[in-house]
């Protein structure tokens, strides 16, 4: 006991060492597939659209079930949840390695995101619970290492699929999780259970159903031209409409399965649509730079990882700067500067040509890392600056599915975007091609092999004009990601006092019990 006749918390680093890692892997697992998939397209014969759902299928899954890691924690405990959830996560990675057939595929990935979905929320309550209030800046930066798995996923998964096998993307997970599982079960107390606690089926139906249909929307609608699909149409209404009944439920029901007075809190409101821009501003690069540096540019599949390693390197530092000055430095300015390098590394990006050299590169990579690894921190510390200990889990669920659900949306608009832009940025180029165009007509000779006389010529003029198309498309994308950086600022001054709930001597308001083992 401390001298508030508190329970202190043995093995506090050794704790969140193993619920990181734990929670490390999801996030690696939600960007690695990526890479691999033209590999495991071919070893299922599979369509293009057939394996699109080996990322659909865990994106989903995950979305879903996320919000029931309160309840359950609370119901059965929040030790034995996330110890399950290590377990279910590890031994799903070694059937999706292993499966022969899409369909087995897609059936373990549901599995390793049901799983998983647990990891990231609970992770969070435990490393708060885990230190004093006044700590929670340093453990918050430290928890914040879990989620760049997710920035080196493509980069550690396009050297597995390289050197070893796609299946090594998922086989690498079970000696890692059987680490963390070690962790787990030798430091990590158990929390208060509360047996008489009841599911809000119908919340929990009714939200589950609006957020598959959703995430089913955003991931499928590029693929299937939108509102051009019935399959679309069909999702989007079911979407509003299980949505519209859940927020009528929760609003009437007298225990509803989220609390809906958590978002009257008004840092707690304020760092939901934060971490919302952040979803929209940090996960989309992740999605365009390979793409950009490997079909644009040309680059192999090393060097891509090679320079996309700077923006991680930026993010780990910052999380750790951003963890030392909360409490010398105000974490509106903290937010501020970390929207304006978000702000000002997709502007740069934006003036890209296919001719840009690897220093901008990996420059412009740090930058935007140093504000994502700036933005989350401070973000958190707001979030739970006044949420009480006993919501810590239901807020970390209900803080991680916004921002889940918003990287996908903000993946699903710059998609849509590149594309749109790229289609009238080819048409508008094409108009120009014509022998009374100097710009043609007067190559250097050295050039003549854009002659519009010869197949050859237009072959090379049409790759051409589909290369610059697709320059416009990248530079539009991340232009609007830098107007929408600059567009969040004017948030942090709604913001309310937290410096202070960083600043207390330890005396942490913890309301659970820790039974010890």
């Amino acid at each position: 006991m401390n001298a508030n006749g508190k329970s202190k918390v043995a093995h506090p680093w050794l704790i969140t060492f193993s619920v990181i890692l734990a929670s490390f892997l999801y996030s690696i697992d939600w960007t690695i597939a990526v890479v691999a998939l033209p590999h495991m397209q071919g070893a299922f014969s599979a369509t293009q659209d057939q394996v699109a759902w080996v990322i659909t299928s865990y994106i989903v899954a995950s979305a879903i079930i996320l919000p029931t890691s309160g309840w359950l924690s609370s119901r059965f405990g929040r030790k034995r949840i996330f110890s399950s959830a290590v377990v279910g996560f590890a031994v799903s990675s070694v059937f999706c390695g292993a499966a022969n057939s899409l369909e087995v595929e897609v059936f373990a990935r549901i599995a390793q995101g049901m799983s998983g979905a647990f990891l990231v929320p609970l992770s969070l309550s435990i490393v708060l619970d885990t230190f004093p209030k006044k700590q929670h800046p340093l453990a918050l930066s430290v928890w914040g290492l879990s989620w760049s798995g997710a920035l080196i996923g493509p980069t550690l998964g396009g050297y597995l699929t390289e050197y070893f096998s796609w299946r090594y993307i998922f086989y690498i997970n079970l000696p890692i999780g059987i680490i963390a599982l070690i962790g787990v079960l030798l430091f990590l107390p158990e929390t208060k259970k509360d047996k008489t606690l009841k599911l809000d089926w119908f919340g929990f139906l009714t939200l589950a159903v609006g957020i598959g249909s959703l995430q089913m929307m955003l991931d499928r609608g590029q693929r299937l031209d939108w509102f051009e699909s019935g399959e679309i149409i069909f999702e989007c209404c079911l979407a509003g409409v299980a949505f519209y009944m859940f927020n009528a439920h929760v609003m009437t029901r007298k225990n509803p399965f989220l609390d809906p007075r958590l978002f009257l809190e008004r840092n707690f409101f304020l760092a939901l649509v934060l971490v919302s821009f952040y979803g929209l501003l940090t996960v989309p690069p992740m999605v365009l730079m390979p793409t950009f540096l490997e079909n644009l540019i040309g680059y192999q599949i090393d060097d891509v990882g090679l320079l996309q390693s700077s923006r991680g390197v930026g993010v780990i530092l910052a999380m750790f700067a951003a963890g030392r000055m909360t409490g010398r430095v105000s974490l509106k300015i903290q937010i501020s500067f970390g929207l304006l390098c978000l702000g000002v590394s997709s502007g740069v990006m934006a003036t890209w040509t296919a001719a840009v050299s690897a220093w901008p590169i990996v420059w412009t990579g740090f930058v935007s890392g140093i504000g994502a690894g700036i933005l989350m921190v401070p973000t958190q510390v707001v979030a739970f600056s006044r949420v009480d200990a006993i919501k810590r889990n239901e807020a970390a669920a209900v803080f991680n599915l916004v921002r889940t659900m918003f990287s996908s949306i903000g993946i699903s608009l710059i998609l849509a975007l590149f594309v749109y832009v790229s289609a009238t940025g080819r048409t508008e180029l094409v108009e120009h091609v014509s022998p009374f165009n100097p710009a043609i007509t007067d190559l250097p000779t050295s050039s003549m092999s854009y002659s519009l006389n010869e197949w050859k010529g237009l072959k090379l003029l049409e790759k051409e004009i589909d290369r610059q198309s697709a320059v416009l498309g990248y530079n539009a994308s991340f232009m609007i990601l830098s107007i929408l950086s600059f567009l969040a600022m004017p948030l942090v001054f709604l913001l309310g006092r937290v410096e202070d709930s960083t600043k207390t001597d330890g005396d942490d308001d913890v309301k659970e019990i820790v039974i010890p083992e």
